[in-house]
């Protein structure tokens, strides 16, 4: 097995033995990926036709930058986004738990000349590409659906790229910290569920009190959320540059800090 890192903040040590993990990954998903695939878009749809077509017609249109907005298409761009981030998170969590500690597939994969380090940004962009994966899914119905049809949505599927990018990262924390599958509830119920609800994904932040939108404004799903909405509606969103340094910040942090936790689990 190969050596773990002594410093375990130590700067990541990054190499092209990334991609034999990561299409290890793919190889095995692609037996499962037509279940995989009606599971993940199964959930959000439902959110969607539910909310978005029965609660919609109830609610009307939504004001959002001066223009009245179908509550559907508002509903569409923020779900999109929190399916990318449940999408991500399932696949760094469940999954790469199930790869890490029950299965003990890392370890074998580090008796070859594979680092954990390696290993880990595997998981990451694996997660990441199972939440491109589903949020195109859901993409391809709602465009079906009729709920927008604009040119800028092209736009949309790199961003929401990043989105899961920024999620695997994050749940790769506390995949490192688990000793069990019941741990990741306080994650869901701590940090996921507040976030989904918080972040302008139901309705428009400007709803909440002051200081509650000045915290969630630095919220990465919220971030993703302002990123995306506009392009829904044909426009380019305001303050492009803040919202996705919220990301890259987010993205950055966590990684290392999953990487930091990961070399002090293997370690003990």
């Amino acid at each position: 097995m190969q050596q773990i890192q002594n410093n375990i903040w130590a700067p990541p040590r990054l190499s092209m033995r990334w991609w034999p993990v990561f299409r290890r990954n793919l190889l095995v998903w692609q037996k499962l990926a037509i279940p995989s695939l009606l599971g993940n878009i199964a959930e959000p749809l439902m959110w969607l036709l539910a909310f978005g077509y029965g609660l919609g017609s109830l609610v009307g249109q939504i004001e959002l930058g001066g223009t009245a907005v179908p509550y559907v298409v508002f509903l569409a761009s923020g779900s999109i986004c929190m399916s990318a981030m449940n999408a991500a998170t399932f696949e760094a969590l469940y999954s790469a738990f199930s790869r890490m500690h029950v299965q003990k597939t890392w370890d074998g994969i580090m008796n070859a000349p594979v680092r954990l380090d390696d290993v880990v940004l595997a998981e990451m962009l694996w997660a990441a590409f199972k939440a491109l994966f589903t949020v195109t899914a859901i993409l391809g119905v709602m465009l079906a659906l009729g709920i927008s049809h604009a040119p800028k949505l092209l736009v949309a599927w790199p961003v929401l790229l990043g989105v899961g990018i920024t999620f695997s990262c994050l749940a790769l924390i506390f995949n490192a910290m688990a000793r069990g599958y019941d741990f990741f509830t306080y994650y869901f119920t701590l940090v996921l569920t507040p976030m989904m609800f918080l972040s302008g994904v139901f309705f428009p932040r400007e709803q909440l009190p002051a200081l509650v939108q000045s915290i969630t404004a630095w919220l990465p799903l919220t971030a993703a959320v302002e990123l995306v909405r506009p392009l829904f509606l044909d426009r380019w969103p305001e303050q492009p540059l803040r919202h996705a340094l919220v990301l890259l910040g987010f993205t950055v942090a966590s990684f290392w800090m999953a990487l930091a936790l990961t070399r002090k689990r293997f370690r003990s």
